[in-house]
C-alpha cells in the first residue's frame, strides 16, 4: 500500500469514527426524560465506580469515600466520612455494618435496600401523574465528565422538587438535589471525583481497620406482617398520595406492634405509625436534612407521620388521620 493511499484511508476511519460518535450523541440528545430515568435505574443498578462524594445537608458539607462493586446482583459497597469520627459504613446486599473508630464498634442493621447514597433518588418505574414535571434542563459538566441535567418540578407545596445530572455516557448519577419550593436546596450529592471504567478488587471493599478488639451489636430488624386492613384513615391527603401498604410491625423498643401506613405520590412516600400512648412526652416536629416528622395524640394513640418531604405535609397527614 502506497502513502496515499493509506493517508486516504486513515482520512475515511477517522471520519467514520467521528460520524458514529456524532450520531450516539444526536441519539442521546433526543432521548425524552422518561428514557434517561429509565437509563439512570440501570445504571444505578449494574455500574461498580468508586469516588469522593460531597454531601451538603443543614448547610453544612462533608466529604465521603465511596467504592461500589455489584457482585452476583448483590451490592457490595464501603462508605468512608473523611471527617469527625472516621465513621465507616461497610454494605453487603441488606446487612449493614456501621463503624465506629471513636467507640471501637461495630453495629449491624438491616437496610432493607435503601441505597447508601441515594435514597432520594427517583427509578425508572415511578409514576409521576399531574403532580411533577419531568424535563431536560442543559448540558453541564460533573466531576470532569458531561452530564444532562434532569429536572423533577412539582406543581404544589407539599412535595419536593429533585434536580438530577446524569453522565452522557452511562446516565450515571453525577449529582442529586432536593430543592424546596422557594428554591432552597434541602439536600445534595455531588460526585467532586469518580471511575466508572477501572475494575473494583473485593479488597477495596474491605473494612479498612482490624476489628479484632472492636466490640459488635446487632440492631434487632423490623418484624413485619403481612398487608393488613385498618379502621385508620387520612381525612386531608394531599392530592395526589394514596396508600401504598398497612401493615403491622414490631418495631425495637416498642411493647406493642404498630400500624404502619405508607402513602406515596409515585415519588414521595410518607410513612405513618400509629402506636399505643406510651405516657410519654412527645416530640410533635423534627427535620433532619430532607426528612420531615410529625406527631400528634388521638384516640389513646401517637400517631407520627415521617417522610422526605416538606413539613407541611407530614404535619397534614398525621393531623388528619382518623378512626372510620
Amino acid at each position: 500500500m502506497n502513502s496515499a493511499n493509506y493517508k486516504t484511508e486513515s482520512q475515511w476511519l477517522l471520519a467514520f469514527i467521528f460520524l458514529a460518535a456524532a450520531t450516539s450523541a444526536a441519539a442521546k440528545d433526543r432521548l425524552s426524560p422518561d428514557a434517561w430515568l429509565e437509563r439512570m435505574s440501570s445504571a444505578v443498578a449494574s455500574i461498580d465506580y468508586e469516588g469522593t462524594v460531597i454531601r451538603r445537608q443543614n448547610g453544612e458539607a462533608q466529604a465521603l469515600k465511596v467504592v461500589h462493586k455489584v457482585v452476583d446482583g448483590v451490592v457490595n459497597e464501603k462508605v468512608i466520612t473523611q471527617e469527625g469520627n472516621g465513621l465507616e459504613i461497610i454494605r453487603i446486599g441488606n446487612e449493614v455494618h456501621c463503624i465506629l473508630p471513636d467507640k471501637k464498634s461495630v453495629l449491624i442493621e438491616q437496610w432493607n435496600d435503601r441505597s447508601t447514597l441515594f435514597s432520594t433518588l427517583p427509578s425508572s418505574d415511578v409514576s409521576l401523574g399531574s403532580e411533577y414535571d419531568l424535563s431536560l434542563v442543559r448540558e453541564e459538566r460533573v466531576a470532569g465528565r458531561p452530564a444532562m441535567l434532569l429536572a423533577i418540578r412539582p406543581h404544589d407545596s407539599f412535595r419536593f422538587g429533585h434536580r438530577v445530572w446524569l453522565d452522557r455516557e452511562t446516565a450515571f448519577p453525577l449529582r442529586t438535589e432536593l430543592v424546596g419550593n422557594d428554591g432552597q436546596l434541602i439536600e445534595q450529592f455531588k460526585f467532586a471525583d469518580i471511575n466508572l471504567e477501572s475494575p473494583i478488587s473485593q479488597q477495596a471493599l474491605a473494612p479498612s481497620l482490624d476489628l479484632e478488639n472492636f466490640t459488635w451489636y446487632t440492631e434487632p430488624a423490623r418484624v413485619e406482617t403481612a398487608e393488613i386492613q385498618t379502621n385508620w384513615v387520612c381525612d386531608d391527603l394531599p392530592p395526589g398520595f394514596r396508600v401504598i401498604s398497612t401493615r403491622h410491625e414490631q418495631l425495637p423498643g416498642a411493647d406493642a406492634p404498630v400500624t404502619h401506613i405508607v402513602y406515596g405520590d409515585g415519588l414521595a412516600t410518607v410513612s405513618v405509625f400509629i402506636a399505643e400512648n406510651q405516657e410519654q412526652e412527645i416530640a410533635r416536629r423534627s427535620n433532619v436534612g430532607a426528612s420531615s416528622s410529625f406527631s400528634v395524640e388521638r384516640e389513646d394513640v401517637q400517631i407520627t407521620a415521617v417522610g422526605e418531604v416538606p413539613a407541611e405535609t407530614v404535619q397534614r397527614i398525621a393531623s388528619s388521620m382518623r378512626l372510620r
